[in-house]
């Protein structure tokens, strides 16, 4: 009887090839924090635009719900790393987060009160 599991069973020729853990564990080593932080903060700054109808066929996408999340968890990284990566990455990012929270309170039917929108915890109130 042969052995038919997947192990066991050549990649065709043609196949593409993924990289392996060691390769990506070895890109990953070579990007600075600085851009993974920078980077990150970008990813859930976009997913939050989504998610408060700020894209193209926005109100098909809307949900607040996922917006507050995400919008809290930018603050908490921006809190949490604000002495790690230097105020010209920073800045930029600060602004970016608070015309997201004012976004939001624009967008929610029923404000949340000064201090206790998306991520205001950490940055303090929001006001326009």
């Amino acid at each position: 009887m042969s052995d038919t599991s997947p192990a066991a069973t050549p990649a065709p020729h043609d196949a593409p090839r993924s990289p392996g853990f060691d390769a990506m564990t070895r890109d990953i080593a070579d990007v600075p924090a600085v851009e993974v932080i920078t980077t990150v903060a970008v990813h859930l700054m976009s997913a939050a635009a989504v998610n408060l109808g700020l894209a193209e066929e926005g109100e098909a996408h809307k949900d607040l719900d996922e917006a507050r999340k995400l919008i809290q968890a930018l603050a908490g990284l921006m809190d949490a790393s604000a002495t790690e990566i230097s105020s010209f990455h920073a800045a930029p990012l600060r602004d970016g987060l608070k015309s997201l929270q004012l976004a939001f309170r624009e967008a929610s039917l029923v404000p949340d009160e000064p201090g206790q929108g998306p991520g205001e915890k950490y940055t303090g109130p929001v006001f326009g």
